[in-house]
C-alpha cells in the first residue's frame, strides 16, 4: 500500500471527505460502474457511481482519490471520488454524483449558497422532495417565499472554456427540466443548480453537440422561468466546497428565435 497521504488544503471544506480516503492511479474502466486503480503493487477494482461518460478524465497513470464505502458489507468498498486533470498541477475534476446534493445541502445551511444566489427568505431545506411522480433533489422553504424546486447536477465536461452538462444523452435530466418548467408555472419557483466541478471553465452552458434534446428543453425551462445557477466547486484531497458562480454562455444563434 502507498504511504502517501490526503493533503490539506488552507481552507476547511464544506464538504469533507471520508476519513480514511486515499490517492491511487487509475488503470482503465470497465462496464460503466467499475475502475480498476492501482495503489503500489496493489491492483483493485473501486465503484463509480458516474453514470456519464468521463470523457477525457479516465486516463491510465492519472491520480484519483477514492474513499472507503460507508458499509464494510458492499461489494466494492471503495468508491471513485475525484481525478487529477493536469499530471503536476494539482486541480482536481470531482466525479461522484452525490457530491452535488450533499453539496448543496451543506451549503444552504452554512449560508454560502444564499450569498452565492441571491437567496431570501428561505429556512429550510427538504433534501429529495416528491414533486409529483418523479423526486427533486431539494426543496426550499421559508414562511414568507414561494416554495423553490432544486434539482443538481454535476458538471465534469469542458470544452472550449465553457463548462458544459451532460457528457451523455440523458432522457432523466430533460425529464427534471420538464418538472421544473410545471412548477413554475403554477406560480412557484425552481432552479438548475449545476456544479462545476473542475477548475477550467470560464461559463457554462448545455452540451448540444452531445445532447441536442436536452439543450433545447434547457433554453426552453430558461425562457419559461427556471433559474440556473452554475457554481463553481473547489475539489481537493481534502474536500469540496463552493468557490463562485460562473456566467452562462450565449445561446447560438441558431437556437434563437
Amino acid at each position: 500500500m502507498s504511504n502517501r497521504t490526503v493533503r490539506p488544503v488552507h481552507a476547511i471544506p464544506l464538504l469533507p471527505l471520508p476519513s480514511g480516503s486515499r490517492i491511487v492511479s487509475l488503470l482503465r474502466r470497465e462496464k460503466r460502474f467499475l475502475v480498476l486503480v492501482q495503489d503500489g503493487d496493489d491492483a483493485f477494482w473501486v465503484h463509480t457511481n458516474n453514470s456519464g461518460s468521463m470523457v477525457g478524465l479516465v486516463r491510465e497513470g492519472r491520480r484519483a482519490v477514492i474513499s472507503p464505502a460507508p458499509s464494510p458489507k458492499r461489494k466494492l468498498p471503495w468508491t471513485l471520488e475525484m481525478i487529477e486533470l493536469t499530471p503536476g498541477r494539482e486541480d482536481w475534476v470531482g466525479v461522484n454524483t452525490l457530491t452535488p446534493n450533499r453539496l448543496l445541502a451543506k451549503a444552504f445551511h452554512a449560508g454560502v449558497l444564499q450569498a452565492l444566489v441571491g437567496l431570501h427568505g428561505y429556512t429550510l431545506l427538504r433534501p429529495e422532495a416528491p414533486c409529483g411522480e418523479s423526486r427533486i433533489d431539494a426543496l426550499l422553504m421559508g414562511p414568507q417565499a414561494p416554495p423553490l424546486w432544486v434539482e443538481a447536477k454535476n458538471v465534469t465536461l469542458v470544452e472550449d472554456e465553457v463548462a458544459a452538462f451532460p457528457d451523455a444523452v440523458t432522457v432523466r435530466g430533460r425529464g427534471h427540466l420538464e418538472v421544473l418548467m410545471e412548477r413554475v408555472a403554477r406560480g412557484e419557483r425552481a432552479a438548475v443548480c449545476c456544479c462545476i466541478q473542475r477548475p477550467d471553465g470560464r461559463c457554462f452552458g448545455p452540451a448540444d453537440y452531445i445532447d441536442p434534446a436536452f439543450a433545447a428543453t434547457f433554453w426552453r425551462a430558461l425562457e419559461a422561468g427556471v433559474e440556473v445557477w452554475p457554481l463553481r466547486v473547489s475539489v481537493s484531497p481534502a474536500g469540496m466546497g463552493l468557490a463562485g458562480r460562473l456566467p452562462l454562455a450565449q445561446r447560438p444563434a441558431s437556437g434563437q428565435k
